[in-house]
């Protein structure tokens, strides 16, 4: 079986106009899918340079397969079961500016690009007061972007012809506006120039953005069969699911240098994408934060069998149904058709999509995902959601870093970590476990110690070590 490679697999040539931020699973199986289609269309013409956002990533092996990958798609279409398989062949250049930071800066110089995209976790667009050292890469995502867009100031003398379209598709509120804020933030912290802060947000154009498709990433299970269907060695497949949708905030440029809203293709230009972000986070990634560690807690590894589990799945349902439907403020039959398109997307057979998978940054998905549920829970009714509370009491658990006698390989940003280890290496005073998390502003950016929250969560918390996962489910499910 040959590897596949460009030696092997033949493909075209285009120019490098857009520089992407993220190499994992979802950027390829979404937004490099999506520009795909939109070359074969001849809608665009360009490739992709790919950006190694933390020290530690998958570049070199992408570059191994000259950026070619094996896309599987599979789902439910119209009552249909589909699946497809396609290799992308949009990513052109790979970089690890940790090892490669001229090679990185040298892209700022180039007169093709008109884009960057970015997915680097929730955890990406956070402000690093000490990351001002442009002389090396510089640690954070917001810090290479900076260093990066000085650059490209600096060769083209403040050309405002030369900004570009800048695509976020972390899953954050107003990603777009919070990616210049934080980028505003850093350039004051090292007294930039008046005239580079002025073409960073005049020639430069932010979009909000909301992305929605489920990547469970490499099919161990089916690796080999897809590579015998294809005859090529691949080390790179990553497999998704048919649905998909991109909703970006209507900015002109933006529209201009990525014409995406193209038959066939979900991606909507919006006024306001508020009501779609609030829809989507609450119901699917908030529905996904809160089952993780309930359901690895009970033995079970994927979202299909969370949904399909009797205890799991009934906490899941009551979770929507009575905490986060009540919570979004959309027409109720628009409500209940997205939640009951997501059940079943979360049911859909051809995917196994790993609970650990979902697992990376809890912290700061905890935050973002379930949080806005709570608050607008607890202003319409008054008090806390229980459900919520029981996944945080869940989380709390799942970051001791045991599942009976297996270790549970956390991943989530160090100082989060470093929390989580002292909160365990306590004495197991429940009740006072709980008050430090609740009242944990570093992780929340707010304290949820509020009313009884601590005595709950505590006891939940007592419940799931000494009886076990499923044990102390069924008990809050019957209390």
């Amino acid at each position: 079986m040959k590897q596949l490679n460009r030696s092997n697999f033949k493909t075209g040539e285009r120019p490098v106009r857009i520089l992407q931020f993220g190499e994992g699973n979802f950027l390829r199986a979404f937004a490099d899918w999506i520009l795909q289609e939109l070359n074969d269309s001849g809608v665009i013409c360009c490739d992709v340079a790919v950006v190694q956002p933390r020290a530690t990533g998958r570049v070199k092996e992408l570059a191994v397969q000259d950026g070619l990958y094996t896309l599987c798609l599979e789902g439910i279409d119209r009552g249909e079961r589909v699946q497809s398989r396609r290799i992308i062949d949009v990513l052109r250049d790979f970089i690890d500016p940790f090892e490669q930071y001229e090679k990185f800066l040298s892209y700022a110089k180039s007169g093709d690009l008109e884009i960057i995209i970015s997915n680097t976790t929730e955890a990406g667009i956070a402000l690093d007061v000490s990351d001002t050292d442009f002389s090396v890469c510089p640690r954070s995502f917001p810090g290479k972007l900076l260093a990066f867009l000085k650059a490209r100031y600096d060769h083209f003398q403040g050309d405002m012809a030369k900004g570009l379209a800048i695509i976020p598709c972390e899953l954050i509120d107003h990603n777009g506006e919070e990616l210049k804020r934080v980028l505003l933030e850093l350039a004051k912290i090292r007294n930039m120039d008046a005239g580079f802060v002025n073409w960073m947000t005049a020639a430069n154009h932010f979009t909000n953005t909301l992305v929605d498709r489920i990547v469970p990433g490499y099919p161990r299970d089916t690796a080999k069969e897809i590579c015998e269907e294809t005859g090529f060695a691949d080390n790179n497949i990553v497999k998704g699911e048919i649905f998909h949708l991109w909703v970006l905030q209507k900015e002109p440029f933006v529209q201009e240098k990525l014409p995406a809203d193209r038959p066939g293709l979900n991606v909507i230009f919006a006024d306001d994408i508020t009501p779609y972000k609030q829809r989507k986070v609450k119901i699917l990634n908030g529905l996904h934060t809160a089952m993780v560690p309930a359901a690895y807690l009970c033995g079970i590894d994927t979202v299909r069998g969370s949904v399909a589990d009797p205890d799991v799945g009934k906490f899941v349902q009551k979770l929507l149904n009575d905490e986060i439907r009540p919570t979004i403020d959309l027409p109720e039959d628009e409500t209940d058709a997205f939640a009951s398109s997501v059940i079943e997307r979360f049911m859909n057979p051809f995917i196994r999509h790993e609970l650990m998978s979902i697992a990376l940054n809890s912290t700061t998905k905890f935050r973002t995902r379930l949080l806005p549920t709570y608050n607008d829970y607890r202003a319409k009714f008054g008090k806390s959601p229980k459900h919520i509370l029981f996944s945080l009491a869940s989380l709390t658990v799942f970051y001791r870093g045991k599942r009976g006698e297996e270790d549970i390989a956390l991943n989530d940003a160090p100082e989060y970590l470093e929390f989580w280890k002292e909160l365990w290496e306590a004495d197991g005073d429940y009740k006072a476990m709980a008050q430090r998390v609740l009242e944990n502003q570093a992780l929340w950016e707010q304290s949820l110690a509020a009313d009884d929250n601590a005595a709950q969560v505590a006891g939940y918390i007592e419940s799931i070590v000494k009886d076990g996962g499923r044990a102390a489910l069924r008990a809050f499910l019957a209390s």
